[in-house]
C-alpha cells in the first residue's frame, strides 16, 4: 500500500516538473528582472490536469461519455448559432470573446445535460426509449416478488399499466433459481413466476422488454434494480416493503402492488350490513371471526354459536393496522334485519 502510494506521488511530481519545464522552454525565466512567469504557467497547468484526473477518477464511464457527447452536440449548436448570427452584430464586444463565451456556454449546458442523461446510453434506456417512444417514467422494472405475486398480470390485462415492463436479466436468473430449488414450496413459485411471466408476454399489449444490463460489481439485487431504475428512469413494480424503503431512500419511485390492493378494497362504514359466513372462534368469549372477500378480517361478538353459518352483521367500529384493516361487528340474529335484506344492502345496483 506504502509503495503504491509512493510511486503515484512520484507520477504527480514528474508530472508537475515536466509541465514546469516545457513552459519554460516557452518563456526562459530571468533573474533580471524577476520573471518566472514560464514555470509558474507550468505549474498552474500541471495542477490543473491533476484536479482533473482526480475530479475523473470518480466518474463513471458512462457518465463520461454522456458529459463528451453533449459537449459535442453544445459545441455544434454554438456553431449554428454563430453562423446564424454573427459575432460582429455584438457592437463593443471583441469577436473573440463573444465566440468564447457563447462555445462555453453551449459548452457547458451540452455537457451538463448528457452527463445528467447518461443512463439512457445503456442498452435498455434506449431499447425502452424506442419501444415506448415516451418519458421513460412510463416504464415499470418488475423485481420477483411482484412476478411470483401474479396480481400484476391481473392488472395489466385491464389496462391499466401503461408503458413497458422491464424484466432484467438478473430477476430472470433469480426466478430460475427459485424454480429449480429443491425445496418443493420455493420450486413451486418459481415456476408459477415463470407462467406470469409468459402470460404478460401474451398479453393484449405484450410490451415486456428483457434487460440484458448487469452490475457485476453490485452483488444484492435490490440494489441492481434500484440501480437500473436510476439509469433508465423507470420506476420499481415490487411487494417487497424493505426494497421500497430503500429505493424511495435513494430517489427512485416505487410502486407496490400491496398499496393498489389496499387502495382498492371496498370501503366498509360502521352500521353498515353485510352477509359474513363466521369461520372460526375469536380470541375474546363468544366471539367468531369472518372474512371478507379481499381477506380482512371481520371479529363478529356474540357469533360463536354459528361457526360454519352465514350470518347478517352489523359493523360498530373499524381498527387501522400497519398490516390493513380490521373490522368489529355485533350479530343481528335476533333483530329484524333478515339475511335477506342484508344481502340486498351489499350487492351493487
Amino acid at each position: 500500500m506504502m509503495g503504491a502510494a509512493m510511486k503515484n506521488l512520484g507520477v504527480k511530481v514528474a508530472l508537475l516538473a515536466l509541465s514546469a519545464l516545457f513552459a519554460s522552454l516557452a518563456r526562459p525565466p530571468s533573474l533580471r528582472p524577476l520573471d518566472l512567469t514560464g514555470p509558474a504557467l507550468g505549474l498552474f497547468a500541471g495542477a490543473v490536469i491533476l484536479g482533473l484526473e482526480r475530479l475523473l477518477r470518480g466518474l463513471r464511464l458512462r457518465v463520461l461519455l454522456g458529459g463528451v457527447a453533449g459537449l459535442l452536440v453544445g459545441a455544434l449548436m454554438a456553431a449554428l448559432l454563430l453562423a446564424l448570427v454573427p459575432a460582429e452584430t455584438l457592437k463593443g464586444i471583441p469577436v473573440s470573446s463573444t465566440r468564447g463565451l457563447v462555445l462555453l456556454l453551449f459548452g457547458y449546458l451540452g455537457m451538463a445535460a448528457g452527463a445528467a442523461r447518461a443512463g439512457r446510453f445503456s442498452p435498455a434506456g434506449l431499447r425502452a426509449a424506442w419501444t415506448e417512444g415516451t418519458d421513460g417514467l412510463n416504464n415499470k422494472i418488475l423485481d420477483t416478488s411482484a412476478i411470483i405475486d401474479g396480481r400484476i398480470a391481473d392488472v395489466a390485462e385491464t389496462g391499466f399499466l401503461d408503458g413497458a415492463l422491464v424484466v432484467p436479466q438478473f430477476v430472470l436468473r433469480e426466478l430460475q433459481q427459485i424454480a429449480d430449488s429443491s425445496d418443493p414450496l420455493k420450486r413451486n413459485r418459481g415456476r408459477k413466476g415463470l407462467e406470469i411471466l409468459q402470460r404478460l408476454k401474451k398479453g393484449p399489449d405484450g410490451r415486456v422488454i428483457l434487460s440484458e444490463v448487469d452490475f457485476p460489481d453490485v452483488p444484492d439485487v435490490d440494489m441492481k434494480l434500484i440501480e437500473l431504475a436510476r439509469q433508465i428512469e423507470a420506476r420499481i413494480l415490487t411487494n417487497d416493503f424493505n426494497l421500497n424503503k430503500i429505493a424511495e431512500l435513494r430517489g427512485v419511485r416505487v410502486l407496490n402492488v400491496n398499496t393498489l390492493a389496499n387502495a382498492l378494497k371496498p370501503v366498509v362504514l360502521p352500521g353498515e350490513s353485510m352477509s359474513l359466513f363466521i369461520l372460526k372462534e375469536g380470541k375474546e368469549p363468544n366471539q367468531g371471526v369472518g372474512y371478507l372477500d379481499d381477506g380482512t378480517m371481520v371479529v363478529v361478538d356474540n357469533a360463536k354459536r354459528f361457526l360454519g353459518k352465514n350470518i347478517a352483521v352489523t359493523i360498530t367500529s373499524v381498527l387501522q393496522t400497519t398490516a390493513g384493516k380490521m373490522f368489529f361487528g355485533r350479530c343481528e340474529a335476533s333483530d329484524e334485519i333478515s339475511l335477506a335484506d342484508a344481502r340486498a344492502r351489499r350487492t351493487p345496483a
